[in-house]
């Protein structure tokens, strides 16, 4: 019995068809590099990470400099028993205020920690933000890579099938065999399949710079080129910086951990609380003032392991610190070398690139003159291909190694 589909399609899996149409045509091409850097500091979930670190820093600053709030205090004594022990201790209300002195320099021990923690935050989003750049630049590049390799092999394909229906004809003529058609053919399915995963990377990358910047729905395309910087981009510098932002950021973050030490070693002097408050005697009808000062005996807890961890935690920030000079000097030399060798690997591909079109145009020509077998001619279209895919793949390692000198340099690349 035939299947019918006459049934209409429900409501949601409509709706669902509908809102996907509407999202694919409000998706729009991802604008040039540097505006689309500018557009990521609203809208970029890893950058406002960033800043609501540093509001939270901030925020711990200023509240290291609040001193101890004041106690208020209401005692009454005797309310309970027999007339004859009223008259012995009649009621007493005592109502008293206190305030705790910090001694040792604690408020200005911590306000200090405070301003470092600031600093140190402002330097972290400082390099954070030189990551941002670098990763925004290579997810662009590589979105716009994927892009075109699915035009590069929207043309092999558009090759292939005129390949094809010369074997065709060919074949028709008498002047060559069925398997030529038949290896013609299956070299142009290849073709058609690695479209397909090309389309499919094309869309993930994507995806994946829209998520860095924030971009709802996805973008369609990448617009501007970045790549196409490449090819003339200054001679790569020599002269290492003088500092880096990973660089800073451990240097503040040492200051910090320095401040902490002098903190936790405040802690250990006692503080001094006094009060001052007013007790009435009912019965008597007078008022008396009373006060007091109390301060608790240092005897068991000095702080000590408090201090002990502070000082292990400035060691890690200063080997941190070590550390983070000793990477500067190396990465700096080895993005040096990787530019380099990026730059000649362009010229390279750019000059086989030209060597393998022209190989393939005569392969073409010979073809159909009948000079040349079908095989070279495969051969030199693929070749031919490849030869464009890795001077793409040469753009995107340039590309890559100027945005890592960059973020060494500390300065957003491509003038974003």
């Amino acid at each position: 019995m035939p299947i019918s589909f006459r049934k209409p399609l429900p409501a949601a899996l409509l709706c669902a068809v509908a809102g996907l149409a509407a999202s694919e045509a409000r998706a729009e091409p991802a604008p040039a590099f540097g505006l689309l850097l500018h557009q990521a500091e609203a809208s970029s979930p890893r950058l406002a990470e960033l800043q609501a670190e540093v509001r939270a820093a901030v925020g711990r600053a200023d509240q290291s400099g609040v001193r101890p709030n004041p106690t208020v205090d209401l005692q009454v004594e005797n309310l309970a028993g027999n007339s004859n022990a009223q008259l012995i201790a009649p009621v007493q209300s005592t109502l008293s205020a206190s305030q705790t002195l910090e001694l040792g320099g604690k408020r200005s021990a911590r306000l200090a920690a405070g301003r470092a923690s600031v600093e140190a935050a402002r330097a972290g989003q400082r390099q954070a933000v030189a990551d941002f750049g670098y990763d925004l630049a290579v997810a662009y590049a590589a979105a716009e890579a994927a892009q075109t390799r699915v035009e590069l092999l929207q043309q092999d394909l558009e090759r292939a099938a005129e390949d094809l229906r010369v074997a065709k004809a060919l074949v028709e003529a008498g002047r060559e065999a069925d398997l030529r058609a038949i290896q013609a053919q299956a070299a142009a399915s290849a073709v058609r399949a690695d479209l397909e995963t090309a389309r499919a990377t094309a869309m993930e990358t994507l995806g994946r710079l829209s998520a860095m910047v924030g971009a709802s729905p996805p973008f369609s395309s990448v617009g501007p080129s970045l790549l196409a910087l490449a090819d003339g981009l200054p001679i790569v510098p020599s002269d290492a910086p003088a500092t880096t932002f990973a660089i800073a950021a451990a240097e503040a973050d040492r200051d910090a951990a320095v401040r902490r030490v002098n903190v936790e070693r405040t802690r250990a002097a006692p503080d001094v609380t006094f009060s001052l408050g007013a007790r009435r005697v009912e019965g008597l009808g007078s008022t008396l003032i009373v006060g007091g000062v109390s301060a608790p005996l240092p005897l068991f807890n000095r702080n000590s392991g408090a201090v002990s961890a502070a000082r292990a935690e400035q060691d890690a920030a200063e080997a941190r610190l070590r550390l983070a000079r000793l990477e500067a000097d190396s990465n700096w030399r080895s993005g040096q070398y990787r530019a380099t060798a990026a730059q000649a690997a362009l010229r390279a591909a750019l000059e086989g690139e030209a060597a393998a079109s022209e190989a393939y145009r005569l392969a073409r020509i010979g073809y159909e003159a009948g000079r040349t077998p079908l095989s070279e001619l495969l051969a030199a279209r693929r070749a031919s291909t490849e030869a464009r895919e890795r001077t793409l793949e040469a753009k995107s390692q340039r590309i890559q190694a100027e945005a890592a000198l960059a973020r060494l340099a500390g300065r957003i690349p491509f003038g974003g």
